[in-house]
């Protein structure tokens, strides 16, 4: 349940982003999730798209919008995401697929840098896009090679286990499938900072017909590659 502000109109709003932070929702089950009536759903939902909060998928649903994580890659501009800007367009154009770089982010995950595919339409994502780390590979990288207090903490609230996060550390990639859309695959592998510790994931992502139902035979290596030099720039 999002804090209390003391400011009505406020409360709602949160209320709404807190829907999306389980993923995209259409108006009705935004009204159902959240209790808000539909007309107020609604009105919220529009004037925070007119804000870039939130905005909609190929499917017209609304999902949290780029703008605070846009500010967020302004922040923490570094090395990494300069070299991403030669490395993912590489990746993309050697896989035919989307290539995203992603960092942990107030609890969730946030999409710092990528490339899209010319034919992405329902795997697209923007820069500064936001995420929960409940479901998906992305979120397995992120969650796998952290202290265990943080790794159970994540794992109570995701829809994989322990034990899934266990062979995601002994491969070395995390794989899953149909997350937002059923034809969609993503392989993702992890950027390593100093010290060895996961400061990001690296993802590919497209359509079960260009990265197959098992992308890591084909493309693994060169993920992996890719990944590996991200985290050399990070100065790991």
């Amino acid at each position: 349940m999002p804090h209390d502000s003391g400011v009505g109109v406020l409360n709602k709003a949160s209320l709404l982003l807190s829907v999306l932070e389980d993923g995209p929702a259409s108006l009705s089950r935004i009204v159902v999730v959240s209790g808000l009536t539909r007309p107020t759903a609604h009105r919220l939902a529009q004037a925070l798209e007119r804000l870039r909060l939130v905005t909609r998928d190929s499917r017209g649903r609304f999902q949290l919008g780029p703008r605070l994580g846009e500010m967020a890659v302004v922040v923490h501009g570094d090395r990494m995401l300069a070299l991403a800007g030669t490395v993912l367009p590489e990746l993309r154009d050697r896989t035919g697929a989307g290539a995203r770089l992603h960092r942990r982010c107030d609890g969730g995950q946030l999409c710092v840098a990528g490339a899209e595919a010319a034919t992405a339409e329902k795997d697209a994502v923007a820069v500064g896009t936001a995420f929960t780390l409940r479901s998906g590979a992305v979120a397995q990288v992120l969650l796998a090679w952290e202290d265990p207090e943080v790794l159970y903490a994540g794992v109570a609230r995701a829809r994989f286990t322990a034990a899934a996060l266990t062979q995601v550390r002994r491969r070395g990639w995390a794989q899953s499938t149909g997350i937002w859309d059923t034809d969609v695959v993503t392989l993702a592998a992890p950027v390593r900072g100093p010290g060895g510790r996961v400061v990001a994931a690296l993802s590919l992502s497209g359509p079960a017909s260009v990265l197959t139902r098992e992308p890591a035979r084909e493309f693994g290596g060169a993920v992996i590659d890719a990944a590996l030099r991200l985290g050399e720039a990070s100065g790991g």
